[in-house]
Parts: C-alpha cells; sequence; structure tokens
C-alpha cells in the first residue's frame, strides 16, 4: 500500500477547477452564481444550524419507543 502524505500535495491555481455551489430557492435548486447582488450577500452572510446549542437535550427525558 502506497501512503501519501497530504502536506506533499500542491496544485497549481491552473490545475485547478471552480466549484459551483447550488441552493435551495423557493423549492427548487439553483446555482449560487445566478443570484443577484442581494441575494448573494443574503446566501454568504448565513450561519449552520446547531441543534445541540439551541436545545439541552440532557435536561429533558426521552423515552424510548
Amino acid at each position: 500500500m502506497t501512503t501519501i502524505n497530504i502536506d506533499d500535495v500542491r496544485l497549481d491555481d491552473s490545475e485547478r477547477q471552480p466549484c459551483e455551489v447550488w441552493t435551495r430557492v423557493m423549492g427548487y435548486l439553483r446555482p449560487v452564481s445566478e443570484f443577484n447582488k442581494g441575494k448573494k450577500s443574503e446566501f454568504y452572510s448565513r450561519v449552520c444550524f446547531c441543534e445541540s446549542k439551541a436545545v439541552k437535550v440532557d435536561s429533558y427525558d426521552i423515552a424510548a419507543e
């Protein structure tokens, strides 16, 4: 088996390929690159919701069904 050290892997900018980001808007998928200036700003200011930070599960008695 060959082991590759990730620190040895380098790409020049000419070797890179842009990644197209899609998101769900009003019930359908759409590429972010097609958004207008305001919608792009709103998209990039979003934060991921973390349920564990919102609710302390330890404080509830959850019955297994």
